[in-house]
């Protein structure tokens, strides 16, 4: 059975947190560390489209949280309790934020995302030509780096796909070279375009 179908099975054919039944796919939750049926869930167009930028939010139409913040489906409460931390000035969803309960594991990887900082407190990670990077972005070494602790040299041009970001300093992305996963200072790579 193909994960677009575990999807339409497990949610009715329904966006899994709306409900709606209208443009569905496949949403990985980022960074997916998971991906498969776990890291995944059904969405539509526009609760994607907010998700991923957070300019477009319209904290009504998240009203719907109310409902899907109880599902089963870790990838689902992460996404809730994302959106619901965005929000939380709006007053309502912090109420809700009060009632959800997540695994402490679960509360980690939520966080990764940043939703629940203000723009003030917000780490922003740069690579070398100062594009912003972010979690579940993929990038290129632009310098051979000795991997600490090992032999290993990280080839220039090296590309390090779906990393993830350390949320106390700024210099500092995570990512796997080979079989390996490496800490990478910001300076040494450049961002990919999703075209390469």
């Amino acid at each position: 059975m193909s994960l677009l179908q575990e999807l339409q099975d497990r949610s009715g054919n329904q966006c899994e947190l709306c409900a709606s039944k209208n443009d569905l796919s496949i949403y990985e939750v980022p960074p997916a560390s998971i991906g498969g049926v776990d890291g995944s869930l059904l969405a539509c167009n526009i609760c994607v489209e907010q998700i991923e930028d957070a300019e477009k939010t319209d904290a009504n139409h998240w009203r719907c949280l109310n409902d899907s913040m109880w599902s089963e489906f870790r990838a689902v409460k992460i996404v809730a309790w994302r959106m619901l931390s965005r929000l939380r000035k709006e007053g309502w969803p912090q109420d809700l934020l009060d009632m959800m309960y997540l695994e402490d594991e679960d509360v980690r990887f939520a966080k990764e995302s940043g939703d629940h900082l203000d723009e003030s407190e917000k780490i922003i990670h740069r690579d070398a030509n100062g594009a912003i990077l972010q979690a579940g972005d993929s990038v290129v070494l632009i310098k051979d780096l000795k991997v600490k602790g090992s032999s290993m040299v990280a080839k220039q041009g090296t590309a390090v796909r779906r990393i993830s970001l350390d949320h106390e300093n700024a210099k500092y992305i995570e990512g796997k070279v080979g079989p390996t996963q490496i800490v990478i200072i910001t300076d040494y790579v450049k961002k990919m375009s999703e075209k390469e």
